[in-house]
């Protein structure tokens, strides 16, 4: 059993609630004409207002990127017909919502969308103490596909813990035979992505979001002065554009090289689809109790 204490509890509901208003209005924000990189400042700073803080950096992955795209400080994308995946997370004291949802600019994938969206609810529907991911995986699946699409096989739901956005328990967006079951206290987050691709995604070569390893002695003065900036997000991701609010672009970029090479941070690269699909993507983070409490819903 995951033991969680009611002030922790309701750190979690507020961490959920602050997410679910920053999703709502990250989603009419992102519209044709704005910018990827004005929104993504836009969201972060309605987190702040609120009272959060970023669990990890705003993410607006379009088309057939299905995460982990994040806008850089110098960002030229703007919304034009995109179908656009808002994934966002929030703590408070280190205790996470993360929610998403897809806006289709095209006018052309609400199917798409609608199979993401659908399959999330039936996958909320079948949680509860001791229900098995695989189950969970199995729903998502059916939904899917029964819309014409494929699931992305090789991304999936997860748990979330104090400081730790990827948790276990993995939850799959397919059945893979895993009968891990829920337990009581357990929060998680349940995440199907829908394709009219082949439903497998891969790493593009350059990131910029990336997350704190471990410590260990660096060499240049710039890196270490980028290294105690990074230590505050207390494991967390983060995103180049944070630190080039504090820096000068180019001493980031060199330090962030320098802490990659000596495997002290570790990088999300962006995840496109293998066959260049569109991609949509629907979350919410729920608590498994005695009754189930979805904590992203509006």
């Amino acid at each position: 059993m995951h033991e969680i204490s009611p002030d922790d509890l309701e750190k979690t509901r507020k961490a959920g609630k602050i997410a679910a208003e920053a999703l709502e209005y990250g989603r009419k924000l992102i519209k044709e004409g704005a910018k990827l990189l004005d929104v993504s400042d836009l969201i972060e700073k309605k987190i702040d207002d609120l009272g959060g803080k970023p669990a990890f950096p705003v993410q607006i992955s379009c088309d057939s990127i299905a995460a982990h795209y994040c806008a850089d400080p110098d960002d030229k994308t703007v919304f034009d017909k995109q179908v656009c995946c808002l994934d966002i997370g929030v703590h408070i004291d280190g205790f996470i919502g993360d929610t998403a949802c897809t806006v289709d600019l095209s006018g052309a994938y609400s199917d798409l969308v609608k199979a993401s969206e659908e399959a999330l609810k039936e996958a909320i529907k079948i949680v509860q103490i001791g229900t098995a991911v695989n189950e969970i995986g199995k729903a998502i699946q059916e939904t899917i596909s029964s819309f014409g699409f494929s699931p992305i096989k090789n991304l999936t739901g997860h748990g979330l813990s104090r400081f730790n956005i990827h948790d276990a328990p993995t939850i799959p967006n397919f059945d893979t035979g895993d009968r891990t079951e829920l337990e009581k206290g357990m929060v998680i987050a349940i995440e199907p992505f829908a394709t009219d691709g082949m439903g497998m995604v891969y790493e593009q070569e350059r990131a910029n979001i990336f997350s704190l390893l471990q410590k260990k002695p660096v060499r240049s003065t710039f890196a270490r002065e980028i290294l105690k900036e990074i230590e505050k997000y207390q494991g967390l991701p983060f995103t180049t554009r944070w630190l080039a609010r504090k820096f000068p672009l180019p001493k980031v970029n060199f330090a962030l090289r320098e802490l990659l090479r000596n495997d002290i941070i570790r990088q999300y690269p962006p995840l496109p689809e293998k066959k260049k699909g569109i991609v949509s993507q629907a979350e919410h983070s729920l608590i498994v109790d005695d009754k189930v409490e979805v904590l992203t819903k509006v």
